[in-house]
């Protein structure tokens, strides 16, 4: 090989170095423990599925269009897996016979999709995916819903940085079929449209309606739908079971005093056909990103695709780390420090047995401590500078002087400030 390798990863992905892996950490544990509280119970998938499993999912041309695939040696069709929820609808149906209704299962998986890298989209992404299923009722739709919330409040965020956007698809099929008479595909057809809306011209967005057969009067009336609370838009079609569940929804989130981080929004349809029910958006309302950071919904057909018939329904979203990790910056919610911050270097000396220095470290973690004795046979000075350039709180020095009276130096590298003491002692300052 005569050219030397690139250091660079493969475009669309990244390297997460140690100081990045504590920000990762940090930020995937505060979404564990919301969750966890909140009694999800996490799960995982292979990293490999049948490419078959996302064409019957999103069709053929998504599937190859938008997955890493190939053929194995055993002429199978596979693909790296590009989202969660065919694996989950996959796995419940696998075991429906023997799994405890209502789910409520989490995952925090890696994926790929093969598609251009912009700002909050790369090519390889971490997404938190929560569902919830076997539960027919609103009351699912709304734990999904507080859920995103609290896990957004638990980094520090509050009502001005996000805001849940809802809508639901019943609803929508319901109003559009009463204002331009049309059956469900064309309901489908102009849900495309409406999806596209903000992404394209307005006078393109006209035309493509009009070429659904819809008259200018009749897109002002959806226009209106855009500027209406819940009650004004659920009141076109007050029969609609679409109606009914917004109506449930949204008094249960003003009786849990949720409703002011939320509003509804016609123009969210989450454009995959597989919604059924409610469907809602979380927004960063930062002007540099004001876009939506991830989304959900009702499915109340996926585990279908497994088991003939069958009846589960199941609620959820897709977090991405991408979009999350702009958002926590954006709004300065990463603080300086993971954890407790205290991290001890032993240092070194010629004149102590290696020995003494591997029982002080031992007794260190024993406690809990993070430490470290120092790696190689530099002079003191230099351990010095190791520790400052590489995060270290403290430094435990014990030279032949101190190991002969039974005591270490504990150093303070923030304040420089030095305590002889006992072995014991220091380990309770520490703590």
């Amino acid at each position: 090989m005569s050219e030397k390798l690139s250091t660079q990863p493969y475009k669309g992905t990244r390297d997460f170095y140690p100081q990045d892996m504590r920000l990762r950490n940090w930020f995937f544990g505060v979404i564990r423990n919301v969750l966890e509280t909140s009694a999800f119970d996490e799960y995982n998938g292979p990293m490999l599925e049948s490419l078959d499993l996302y064409a019957a999912k999103s069709g053929e041309e998504i599937a190859n269009e938008q997955t890493y695939n190939f053929t194995d040696r055993g002429e199978r069709r596979l693909a790296i897996r590009p989202e969660m929820t065919p694996t989950v609808a996959r796995m419940v149906a696998g075991k429906m016979g023997t799994l405890n209704f209502p789910l409520k299962w989490f995952s925090i998986p890696n994926m790929y999709r093969y598609e251009r890298p912009q700002r909050g989209r790369l090519r390889e992404f971490w997404q938190i995916n929560v569902d919830i299923f076997g539960c027919d009722t609103y009351e699912a739709d709304l734990e999904c819903i507080v859920s995103a919330i609290n896990i957004l409040r638990a980094y520090g965020a509050d009502k001005s940085m996000f805001t849940v956007h809802i809508n639901n698809r019943r609803f929508f099929n319901d109003v559009i079929a009463a204002i331009a008479g049309t059956d469900t595909e064309g309901s489908r057809k102009v849900s495309k449209v409406i999806d596209r809306k903000n992404k394209i011209p307005r006078e393109a967005y006209e035309q493509e309606l009009m070429a659904l057969g819809l008259s200018e009067e009749q897109i002002e009336r959806i226009d209106a739908l855009y500027r209406m609370n819940v009650m004004d838009a659920t009141a076109i079609c007050p029969d609609s079971v679409g109606s009914q569940e917004l109506r449930q929804l949204f008094d249960a989130l003003e009786r849990t005093g949720l409703l002011e981080y939320c509003m509804f929004d016609f123009g969210i349809i989450r454009g995959l056909d597989y919604y059924t029910g409610t469907v809602f958006e979380v927004f960063d309302n930062a002007p540099e990103n004001n876009r939506a950071m991830f989304g959900g919904g009702r499915y109340d057909n996926l585990v279908g695709l497994f088991v003939k018939n069958a009846k589960i329904s199941g609620v959820g979203y897709g977090m991405g780390d991408v979009t999350l990790e702009n958002f926590l910056y954006t709004h300065n919610l990463v603080p300086e420090t993971f954890g407790s911050g205290v991290k001890v270097l032993v240092a070194r000396f010629d004149d102590v047995p290696y020995e003494t220095y591997m029982a002080t470290v031992d007794a260190l973690r024993n406690a809990g401590i993070v430490s470290s004795v120092y790696l190689g046979s530099k002079k003191f000075g230099k351990q010095i500078d190791f520790a400052a350039k590489d995060g270290y709180s403290h430094l435990v020095i014990i030279g032949g002087d101190e190991a002969a009276k039974g005591v270490v130096r504990l150093k303070d590298l923030s304040t420089r400030e030095e305590d002889e003491l006992t072995l014991a002692a220091a380990i309770e300052k520490l703590k």
